[in-house]
């Protein structure tokens, strides 16, 4: 079991669930990225998942897409990527899970890309538009350097897809709480535990979710339903609070994220 997957599990096994952020690489530089992940590590992130910028992000919501228009303005690529990377290794305790498109990945080329992130301590990938057709075959090639390919299940799924992805997925699946795109809701689609039960009645795989979930409230109000999930993703509420800074270095930036991953985190108790 990849390291994602035993995160994940041991959280399981304890009747709890983990917090992942999501944050942009690059936004609002590379530098207070590598800050930004130093410390959502010390306040308790269970695993942090980085998203790789993009110009056409098209399952993120303007937020994310804003951050990935910024970082991409200030020319970060893979590259820049891959030397955050390299700061960061073994100097913090949650795993890591990248976050990009099908499309760059396929110009650098896909094997030396997981090669790559696989090198500086990758341990996760989330690939939103892969084709299911070509996953098998990513699959393989992550698993030669330890890496778990994290596959969607979204509302729109059909049963037969859903099914496809499920079995195929290495250890845990990702389901998207809502149909479009990332971004802060005031609640959680109410049909998507319509959609947990039928996973759930398929397989035993680990779950995340994500996609609107912005508040301790309502990470309160998702561990007390009958959702069993073994992962929230938060990711448009990190970047709102990054958003709204003039100063993206500043010390009380830092401070509100802080303080945010650490209401988020309590939430989880």
């Amino acid at each position: 079991m990849n390291l994602i997957s035993r995160v994940l599990q041991e959280k399981r096994k304890n009747f709890k669930c983990a917090l992942i952020p999501f944050v942009t690489a690059g936004y609002p530089s590379i530098e207070v990225t590598m800050d930004i992940l130093f410390m959502l590590d010390k306040k308790g992130a269970d695993i942090i998942e980085l998203g790789i910028p993009y110009s056409d992000a098209l399952a993120d919501g303007p937020l994310i897409q804003n951050a990935s228009k910024l970082a991409l303005k200030n020319g970060v690529y893979i590259d820049q990527v891959l030397y955050l990377l390299s700061k960061i290794e073994s100097k913090i305790d949650a795993p890591i899970i990248i976050f990009t498109y099908y499309n760059p990945i396929l110009v650098r080329g896909l094997s030396r890309f997981i090669q790559e992130i696989s090198k500086f301590g990758v341990k996760g990938l989330i690939i939103p538009d892969l084709p299911i057709e070509e996953t098998d075959y990513v699959i393989h090639l992550c698993d030669d350097y330890e890496l778990e390919l994290i596959l969607f299940v979204s509302p729109t799924s059909s049963k037969n897809r859903i099914k496809n992805i499920i079995s195929k997925a290495p250890g845990c699946v990702y389901l998207v709480s809502s149909t479009g795109v990332t971004g802060i809701r005031e609640s959680i689609n109410s049909d998507i535990s319509c959609l947990y039960n039928y996973i759930n009645s398929k397989t035993n795989k680990l779950i995340m979710l994500g996609f609107g979930i912005s508040s301790p409230t309502q990470i309160s109000n998702i561990l007390k339903s009958t959702l069993n999930i073994d992962g929230i993703v938060v990711g448009s509420a990190f970047t709102r609070i990054l958003s709204s800074y003039s100063c993206h270095n500043s010390l009380e930036m830092m401070e509100e994220l802080g303080s945010f991953c650490e209401k988020m985190k309590i939430a989880m108790i």
